[in-house]
């Protein structure tokens, strides 16, 4: 049984008030949380900062999409795909086996130095960067790319045996 409320004697003479304390004790449920309004204005915060995060992360991305060439945006997805396929790679390599080691080292050295090769490509043929390399030109690095992606995978061929 719930605990009986204390009435004040003011209103313990009416009659509403012998009827609502009735009524409340013989209620089960409880009372209704308290909320203090630092509490209230805590989470209206945190709201407010998810919401502000959220947008200016879309601000992010929709200027990525206005702003960026179409061969840095290829060069990007490229890059993101090396980035997966060698987290995958580790996480085979940590739950399944690791019993090729040495095809394990092999393949995970292939994604992140060819990612380290894409990632170069990509700030030589940045548009933004051309005061950063004047003498470079767009053929020069991308040539400059596959010769180095021919003796990274060189060197992984002969690593495998």
């Amino acid at each position: 049984m719930a605990p009986k409320r204390v009435v004040s004697r003011s209103t313990a003479d009416s009659p509403s008030a012998v009827a609502a304390a009735a009524s409340s004790s013989a209620s089960t449920s409880k009372p209704a949380p308290v909320i203090s309004p630092s509490a209230i204005a805590k989470k209206q915060s945190v709201v407010s900062t998810n919401a502000g995060f959220f947008s200016s992360l879309n601000g992010l991305w929709s200027s990525y999409l206005d702003t960026t060439p179409k061969n840095l945006k290829l060069l990007d997805s490229l890059q993101l795909f090396l980035m997966l396929t060698g987290i995958a790679q580790f996480v085979y390599c940590l739950t399944i086996t690791n019993y090729p080691f040495n095809a394990f080292l092999g393949g995970f050295s292939a994604t992140v130095g060819q990612f380290v090769l894409t990632a170069s490509l990509r700030s030589q043929v940045n548009p933004a960067n051309k005061e950063v390399f004047p003498t470079i030109s767009p053929e020069r690095a991308f040539a400059d790319f596959v010769f180095g992606s021919l003796i990274l995978h060189f060197f992984v061929y002969n690593y495998l045996g």
